[in-house]
């Protein structure tokens, strides 16, 4: 029986991290939709389909970034040789919005992980109490919570 379940569970992970309805997914692992349900009810079910659709995210964005520099050289040689100014200007809009697109995607990720490495830092300068110390000018008090209320 445990096989079984293993042999289901893995088809399920695969059918809903594809994102599958419960009912195909159901009928893809062949159980029901109740089971499909209660699975889908527990933390570490839902944490294996989320794991598995990051995979392949991952695997997609690396497959995608191999194959954008044939994608650049492409759009590059439509935008200097192809005969209709509409293939050019095509490729020309294509190049700058991709460009625009990708540089802001890199300046988010790097603003990102600046925050995220002053929010640890912060974080590690708070006392377990929560008091904050008045050095550097800051006034005495307690730290707002960085749970939601």
């Amino acid at each position: 029986m445990v096989g079984r379940r293993r042999k289901a569970d893995a088809g399920l992970v695969m059918a809903l991290a594809c994102g599958a309805s419960p009912e195909h997914a159901a009928q893809k692992a062949g159980v029901s939709v109740r089971t499909v349900q209660r699975r889908l009810a527990e933390p570490d079910f839902r944490a294996q389909v989320d794991e598995a659709r990051a995979e392949m995210v991952r695997r997609v964005t690396g497959m995608l970034t191999a194959a954008g520099v044939a994608s650049v050289k492409t759009f590059t040689t439509l935008q200097e040789s192809a005969k209709s100014e509409s293939v050019r200007l095509g490729a020309a809009r294509a190049v700058i919005e991709l460009g625009c697109k990708l540089r802001e995607a890199a300046e988010l990720v790097g603003r990102l992980a600046a925050l995220e490495a002053r929010w640890e830092t912060l974080m590690g300068e708070v006392p377990a109490d929560g008091a904050r110390s008045t050095e550097a000018g800051g006034a005495t008090g307690s730290v707002p919570s960085a749970d939601p209320p």
